[in-house]
């Protein structure tokens, strides 16, 4: 019982006073403010993810374009450069779309943590090994300095990821 109580909590938590009747306000209104949510792209999570996304494109699109040295190296730089960059933009959109509010049965914050850590993890390893076969072409170049800066913005999702998770934890502890 005590599970089902906590479920209509969280769901009825949409910013309406308790004593409100089901008519109270227009249909358009409160389900288009249920369906986006305004604030989180104005978060520091959600800047993050949009500039990941970027330094990402924009290393795909400069590896993409120049002529490579090692096919190996470049192809597994780019399929990892678009993997992280089409994970971001899910966890970005799911976030928007107040995803982690409708299904609970995800621990969003361990998912992101997860995803953070192994994407940044074969990001370093692919822009030190794009960086080593490039041979100094500005195109190659380029790509593995926005890969590095990449690695660096997903090592900041982590901690961020990470914090969030530990004072998830806490307060459910309580």
């Amino acid at each position: 019982m005590s599970h089902g109580a906590g479920l209509v909590r969280t769901t009825c938590s949409s910013g309406s006073a308790p004593g409100d009747g089901v008519g109270a306000g227009p249909l358009g209104s409160s389900s288009s403010v249920r369906l986006l949510d305004p604030v989180y792209p104005r978060t520091q999570a959600a800047m993050l993810k949009v500039a990941q996304m970027a330094t990402l494109l924009i290393a795909f699109i400069c590896v993409r374009s120049s002529l490579w040295t090692s096919y190996s190296a470049y192809s597994y730089f780019e399929v990892v450069t678009i993997c992280n960059l089409i994970m971001i933009l899910a966890f970005y959109l799911a976030h928007l779309f107040r995803l982690p509010r409708v299904l609970t049965c995800i621990s969003w914050p361990l998912s992101e943590l997860l995803h953070y850590l192994i994407g940044t993890l074969l990001l370093l390893i692919a822009s030190i090994v794009a960086a080593s076969k490039s041979y100094s072409q500005s195109g190659l170049v380029a790509g593995a300095v926005f890969g590095f800066l990449a690695t660096f913005l997903c090592l900041a999702s982590v901690w961020l990821s990470y914090k969030i998770s530990c004072v998830t934890q806490s307060t459910d502890a309580a």
